[in-house]
């Protein structure tokens, strides 16, 4: 599987369960722990366990384990460590109070949009 798939398949399952603001860092060239960070938002906590349930419950069908995870219990931060893509679910409130996306400044970023169906243009 690609890293292209990977990402497509971890950005449809956060968006599947009402994640926003999905962006994708690509952080290869400032850091050597990954090549992409995912970086969402979720309303609140459940919100962030059900959305890191359903990226780990698809990654694991295309055959990918999370090496780890950290923050699931509390649900304000959630970590999924996929080696070469790690993913940040967040609450509002926690996502402001840390602002990975300003200390990742100056990394690219791909904004993550769902694919438009054919029911949505009727």
């Amino acid at each position: 599987m690609t890293e292209q798939e990977k990402l497509n398949i971890i950005c449809k399952a956060i968006a599947d369960k009402k994640g926003v603001q999905i962006r994708i860092l690509h952080v290869s060239e400032l850091t050597s722990i990954a090549d992409y960070f995912i970086l969402s938002t979720v309303r609140n906590q459940k919100q962030a366990q059900a959305a890191a349930e359903e990226v780990e419950e698809k990654m694991e069908e295309a055959g990918e384990r999370p090496l780890r995870h950290e923050g699931l219990r509390e649900g304000d931060w959630v970590l999924l460590d996929f080696g070469n893509i790690i993913v940040h679910i967040f609450t509002d409130e926690e996502r402001r109070r840390y602002e990975l996306d300003h200390l990742w400044g100056e990394a690219p970023v791909t904004e993550y949009h769902e694919p438009e169906t054919e029911a949505s243009h009727e």
